[in-house]
């Protein structure tokens, strides 16, 4: 048996490697636009714009690289769209556009000072030990047993380690709340840990509603510590610092707030009109702001050690002396399928007893490194590594696994899929669950249909990938999921989530929404990502766009590879009541064998009778946004209209082979002396202003770098039957995307 100071050797080792490999590689990429010189003294600082809020912790490390230049840094204030870094280079004072790369490495330097300790300590040795060989027999009575909740709460008192196996909708954050609650009346210390910021507010509210229920609550026991407080909290502002700290320091707080708002509207006047005034303001601001920040510190510090329940994230409690120097009752950790092993250890070290409760059918930790001990211990959860999975194999349950098995979340014909092929029909639905779903699922579009698979097969040749990250994107079946966006936020849909395995997919539906439907999203909760930022929310209805069709020549590994189950099995069981699948059902069977579980969802939908294709467009697209129309393709009266109300520019792609009528070259050579016209082809056509000798394998036109028609020129359209349809979407974003590509 491998022992504790083997494995946290081990784990070190796997942390260092992931560390060396971030900080050589980069990670996450971000566009940044509009940079301009703060000071010029260095470090120098630079104000930029963003497309989209960045969510870094301001002290973040990063880089920014703008052409062959390269500078290290960090974040000096990340708020609504725009950034202040601290660089090390100077590169001028203005910097039109760059790449911002961040990666939140110096956490896991934390981790590791964690882990030496829990070395030196032979209590936490024994803690993590247990953690790692979970005992064979349990000790708690099962006799007594009454219900769920009730068998955690014994479990927890007998056993040093809990597992607790939640699939989606099952009520794990119920029992976990109620369960920490009940440690709670007997007065024991409780720490509740996750990975990610919503998972720990959605389990701090669920507690506080029930501790009041049971008119026990008393202000400063229970402590949500860290996390900018998102909607899920905005209900239990007493369990915040923030608020505990303006009852205790009411003039502290004010100054945080007035300044705060000082710099909001700063910011503001510096992304409409930059002056040297403005800069050096700001950063006057973000030194008062410091200073502040230090005052409240030390006032948090007290708020942990009073409280007897402490929500916050895994980060911060590595990171965090008032969290990790305590020692608890009972540690909770939730949602831990997503966390590193060592983080799981790390959580286990600091109580005497551990929950660990998770999915491990859901997404598994992400780890950049290829170093064989990162893929053992940062790419595969603790139940996998404790032996916990082993057992279900064999049809059999761990003695230390605690499963929840009734889900109320999806309507049945959703879970019928999930209940059957994920979880070896262990789970099943709660008899409410039809009926109490039947309200989502009998909104437009589809109306009483829980599950559809809207079938792109034979529509063109879509899906390429982005080229500079590479990521894959399909236009054309963005443009449906909108549209499915649109009817069923106009059908009355209160949540809708649209969930794509492909970073650059999402992206662009982001931006998409960003421009052309931020109205209509104050009005409905409208998120759009990759399936990671889904794990552990719900929607009413749940777009999953799968991207991969033709003219790629094999399945991308997102939808193929080990983890593709977990990521399908997520973006299906967000889906309160009604779930609509965005898929090439032709590419899928051609390229996808039957024992894969994105092969084996179309199959279950076509045999079940869940599928829409695109004969089926005009009857479930009842709304056409003002921004978005569907029309046929061979009426092309609306795009040469187009043509001719064109003010500066023209972008055709003509695919290989494609031979323009005699009406499409007409329009093209009749228009406007002050038009340029660029031509996308691999021939050159004689009477364009620019020629590029590239290939699209779809034909699209731009206008004006505005109007994009996609599925025209139709004699470009490969792959194509009928019915003939094209899109006419007008967004600048997307344009500018599309041409950035070329």
């Amino acid at each position: 048996m491998t022992t504790t100071k083997t494995y946290i050797k081990e784990w070190q080792n796997a942390l260092q490697h992931e560390i060396n490999h971030l900080k050589k590689f980069g990670g996450s990429r971000y566009s940044v636009t509009n940079g301009r010189l703060l000071s010029n003294d260095g470090p120098y600082s630079y104000y930029f714009d963003t497309a989209i809020s960045l969510r870094i912790p301001v002290g973040s490390s990063i880089k920014l690289e703008w052409g062959t230049m390269k500078s290290s840094g960090k974040i000096l204030s990340s708020e609504g769209r725009g950034v202040i870094l601290e660089l090390e280079q100077n590169f001028g004072d203005l910097i039109p556009d760059a790449n911002l790369l961040h990666d939140p490495w110096e956490l896991l330097e934390q981790l590791i000072e964690r882990l030496d300790e829990i070395k030196k300590s032979k209590q936490k040795r024994l803690r993590v030990k247990r953690l790692m060989n979970p005992s064979m027999e349990t000790k708690h009575p099962k006799a007594k047993i009454k219900s769920n909740v009730h068998e955690l709460i014994l479990r927890s008192k007998y056993n040093p380690a809990t597992f607790v196996w939640g699939p989606p909708g099952t009520g794990k954050t119920y029992t976990l709340a109620r369960t920490a609650a009940n440690k709670y009346f007997q007065k024991k210390k409780v720490l509740i840990l996750s990975h990610s910021n919503q998972a720990v507010d959605v389990l701090m509210g669920e507690l506080t509603d029930f501790i009041k229920k049971k008119k026990r609550f008393r202000e400063g026991d229970v402590l949500r510590y860290g996390g900018n407080i998102g909607e899920t909290l905005s209900a239990h502002h007493e369990i915040t610092a923030n608020l505990l700290i303006e009852k205790q320091d009411p003039l502290l707080a004010q100054d945080r707030e007035r300044l705060g708002e000082e710099r909001r509207h700063l910011k503001q006047d510096l992304a409409n009109s930059f002056s040297k005034r403005d800069s050096e303001h700001l950063l006057e601001l973000e030194t008062k702001f410091s200073r502040i920040l230090e005052k409240i510190r030390k006032k948090e510090v007290q708020l942990v050690k009073d409280a007897f329940i402490v929500g916050t994230t895994l980060a911060k409690a590595a990171s965090d002396s008032a969290v990790y120097e305590p020692d608890y009752d009972i540690v909770i950790l939730d949602e831990a399928s997503m966390a590193y092993v060592p983080q799981a250890a790390f959580a286990a070290a600091l109580g005497k007893r551990v929950i660990i409760c998770g999915d491990f059918k859901q997404l598994p930790p992400i780890a950049s490194s290829r170093n064989p001990l990162v893929s053992e211990w940062l790419k595969e959860d603790v139940f996998h590594k404790a032996g916990v999975v082993e057992w279900l194999n064999e049809g059999k349950l761990h003695p230390q696994l605690f499963l929840l098995k009734e889900q109320r979340r999806m309507h049945p014909d959703i879970s019928a899929f999930t209940n059957r092929y994920i979880y070896h029909s262990l789970v099943g639905d709660h008899e409410s669950v039809s009926k109490s779903r039947n309200s989502v699922t009998r909104l437009a579009p589809f109306k009483d249909q829980a599950a559809v698979l809207i079938d792109t097969s034979f529509t063109g040749l879509h899906c390429v990938s982005d080229k500079t990250t590479n990521s894959r994107f399909n236009l054309w079946q963005l443009l449906l999921s909108f549209q499915l966006i649109h009817e069923s936020y106009l059908g009355g849909a209160k949540s809708i989530g649209y969930v794509t395995p492909y970073r650059a997919q999402a992206n662009l539906m982001e931006m998409l929404l960003e421009e052309i439907y931020e109205k209509e999203r104050s009005g409905a909760d409208i998120i759009a990502a990759t399936v990671h930022r889904f794990q552990g929310s719900e929607r009413d209805v749940m777009i999953f766009d799968t991207v991969d069709s033709t003219p790629q020549d094999r399945a991308g590994m997102l939808v193929t590879g080990k983890d593709s189950e977990r990521l399908i099995n997520v973006a299906i069981t967000r889906t309160k009541g009604k779930f609509l699948h965005v898929s090439n059902r032709n590419f899928i069977e051609s390229h996808l064998y039957k024992g894969k579980t994105l092969r084996k969802l179309v199959d279950h939908q076509v045999r079940n009778k869940q599928t829409v294709t695109t004969k089926e467009i005009g009857s479930w697209i009842r709304n056409q946004h003002q921004k978005l129309r569907w029309i046929h393709a061979r009426k092309v009266e609306a795009v040469f209209q187009d043509l001719r109300s064109a003010t500066s520019s023209i972008t055709i792609s003509l695919p290989e082979g494609t031979k323009l009528s005699e009406e499409w070259n007409r329009q093209l050579i009749n228009r406007g002396k002050q038009i340029k016209l660029t031509v996308i082809s691999n021939q050159k056509w004689r009477s364009c202003d620019v020629w590029i000798d590239q290939r699209f394998p779809f034909p699209f036109v731009i206008i004006d770098d505005k109007i994009l028609w996609l599925g025209l020129p139709l004699e470009g359209a490969k792959g194509v039957q009928p019915p003939f349809v094209a899109a006419r979407l007008r967004s600048n974003n997307v344009c500018e995307y599309l041409l950035k590509q070329i």
